[in-house]
């Protein structure tokens, strides 16, 4: 009888033991998916790739991009860095643009890029001649930035993906 007895207290707590691994799990399951919710929010705040392709895994291909070339230099006076001297900046921009995005169509055709060509002109100009010569010569890839960034803005969309300077003179 004692053995049955303990048999039956063993498979009692057995039984107990199952349901309070389940609702834990179950507990842990939705503060999980929550975290993760949570996580992947903050991380899309802070445009962090999560994927671990590399920075470059989202670039369209070659195939797949599209050179618009800005038809002149573009000369602006830089932002006075407290010398009196009046600085300037002589850049060659071109634009690479996805040509399998969605706004594509809309906007990034060689006419319709060439019919805002004042706007983008003046969006770069602007950004430009923000920055004093001591910043345009040592931070072009952050100024490139920020010309991508004001674009994007503009036209509210990310079909352009890079701004390339294939001529840059400051002086």
């Amino acid at each position: 009888m004692k053995k049955n007895l303990m048999s039956i207290l063993i498979l009692a707590l057995l039984v107990v033991n199952i349901v309070l691994t389940a609702i834990m799990m179950f507990s842990v399951t939705g503060a999980m998916k929550s975290t993760t919710a949570l996580v992947g929010d903050i991380a899309a705040v802070l445009a962090l790739e999560l994927d671990l392709g590399g920075a470059d895994s989202n670039r369209p291909s070659m195939e797949d991009t599209v050179v618009y070339d800005i038809a002149d230099v573009l000369t602006t006076n830089l932002k006075d860095d407290g010398s009196g001297t009046v600085h300037y900046a002589a850049v060659a921009v071109s634009l690479q643009l996805d040509s399998k995005h969605e706004d594509y169509k809309k906007y990034g055709s060689e006419e319709a890029m060439a019919a805002k060509d004042s706007i983008i002109r003046a969006a770069i100009i602007e950004v430009i001649s923000s920055h004093t010569l001591a910043e345009f010569q040592t931070d072009t890839d952050g100024i490139r930035n920020e010309i991508l960034a004001k674009l994007q803005k503009t036209y509210q969309s990310d079909f352009i993906f890079d701004v390339v300077f294939s001529d840059v003179k400051a002086y």
